[in-house]
């Protein structure tokens, strides 16, 4: 059952540039449909809606997006979805969101979300967030930890004590905040087995965030709460103002590895991915007996392994394997599987080159 002081906020600024040519500014990542008819966003919001129904609900993007967002979501009230004046980080964007929420309900617990991630087993995951807003309710500071499946180096790591068991719902102490590893430093992680992946889900009163942004990051706290309550009518005009002089850091940095006790819960499976590359897309979806992925049409002779968005036209594949297609009306992706992390690499170079039209 949900309860009336717990709030959620989704986070949805980010660009995804990995997923270009189909991510674009006004149209990014968390807005695509990449598997069934709901986008990744409106995946968020159903499947937190057994413990925060959508009117509880506040969403931060920006001003590209903002309109998107609005219309791929309807049940959410549309003066809880906001446009970051600028983009500065997860911290002042979470500060942010605990003013707002402090000023309409002094007893809120939030918990925060991405905006793009996938949950396959959300019957598990719902168990933990419960488990993780009961633990925030008493005052803790409360992350959620992914028991990791392999060495991954993009990956921040939670460090809880020895023996951990993954799965229990009680929250565990943790030990301390690890950035991103190399892959050796990533496989004696995995090894030990009291590391876990952060995947950026958060849970605390929004009184006792505040408290830690006016220890720990003092001139965005000041800047926050020189804001008036979101019901005031110059909340949007002073926001504008304020905002961009907060400070770009993240939570991570600014809160999490400076509060002397943090919580966490060490799960186990449920399913969770960050869809982090075509490639993750590709070993989501179902292909066929080749291991082709096709969104559209293709037909293939003598080759496997490919992923193909190209709707609207065949694709004819001949000798070829391991390779992402995506095609758009004014730009055509053609990348191996195993480097469609460096995809971004592409919309950087068309930022030097100021091609906005293809951003």
């Amino acid at each position: 059952m949900a309860s009336g002081r717990h709030y959620g906020l989704i986070l949805a600024g980010g660009r995804g540039t990995r997923f270009w040519p189909r991510s674009r500014r006004a149209h990014a990542k968390q807005v695509l449909r990449f598997l069934g008819d709901r986008s990744l966003i409106q995946q968020t919001v159903d499947r937190l809606r057994p413990v925060l129904p959508p009117e509880r609900l506040w969403i931060l993007t920006n001003d590209y997006l903002r309109a998107e967002i609005v219309r791929q979501l309807p049940e959410v009230p549309k003066r809880q979805i906001l446009a970051e004046p600028a983009q500065r980080n997860t911290a002042p964007a979470i500060g942010l969101a605990a003013h707002i929420l402090q000023s309409i309900d002094p007893d809120a617990v939030m918990g925060v979300f991405p905006s793009d991630h996938m949950i396959s087993k959300p019957r598990r995951y719902l168990q933990f967030l419960r488990a993780a807003f009961q633990a925030a309710a008493q005052g803790k500071i409360v992350v959620l930890g992914i028991q990791p499946r392999w060495p991954e180096t993009g990956y921040g790591y939670v460090e809880f004590p020895k023996n951990v068991q993954a799965g229990s719902i009680k929250p565990l102490a943790v030990r301390r905040f690890r950035e991103k590893p190399d892959l050796k430093t990533a496989t004696r992680y995995v090894k030990s087995g009291n590391f876990y992946w952060n995947a950026g889900m958060f849970f605390w009163k929004t009184s006792v965030l505040l408290d830690a942004l006016r220890e720990y990051l003092p001139k965005t706290s000041t800047l926050l709460a020189s804001l008036p309550a979101f019901a005031n009518r110059n909340f949007a005009s002073k926001l504008k103002s304020v905002f961009p002089r907060c400070e770009n850091i993240s939570i991570d940095y600014a809160v999490l590895e400076n509060a002397p006790q943090v919580s966490g819960f060490a799960t186990d499976d449920f399913g969770w991915n960050d869809v982090g590359s075509w490639n993750a897309v590709y070993q989501l979806a179902p292909g066929d007996a080749s291991g082709n992925v096709v969104r559209g049409e293709a037909l293939a002779h003598a080759s496997s392994g490919n992923y193909v968005d190209a709707e609207g036209k065949l694709v004819a594949l001949v000798g070829v394997k391991d390779l992402v297609i995506v095609d758009t009306p004014d730009a055509l992706l053609i990348a191996h599987r195993s480097s469609a992390q460096e995809v971004g690499e592409i919309v950087k170079q068309l930022e030097q080159q100021r091609r906005d039209g293809l951003l």
